[in-house]
C-alpha cells in the first residue's frame, strides 16, 4: 500500500491533464514553443556567424592610418 501512495500524486497529476487539455491544445503548445524557439537559435547563429566573419577580416574600422 505504500508503493501505491508514493506515486498517488504523480497518477493524480497525469490524470488530471489528460482530462483538462485535450491533444490538440496541447500538440499545439508544443509546436508553437518549438516554432520560436527555431527562431531564436538562428537568429543567434546568423548573428555569432556575422560576428567571427567580422572579427576574421578586421571589422573594428578603427586601425584607419590616415
Amino acid at each position: 500500500m505504500k508503493t501505491l501512495l508514493r506515486y498517488f500524486p504523480t497518477a493524480l497529476v497525469a490524470v488530471l491533464l489528460t482530462l483538462t487539455l485535450t491533444s490538440c491544445a496541447a500538440i499545439g503548445d508544443i509546436f508553437k514553443t518549438g516554432v520560436w524557439t527555431g527562431v531564436i537559435l538562428v537568429v543567434v547563429g546568423i548573428g555569432v556567424v556575422i560576428w567571427i566573419v567580422s572579427k576574421l577580416f578586421g571589422g573594428g574600422g578603427g586601425n584607419s592610418n590616415v
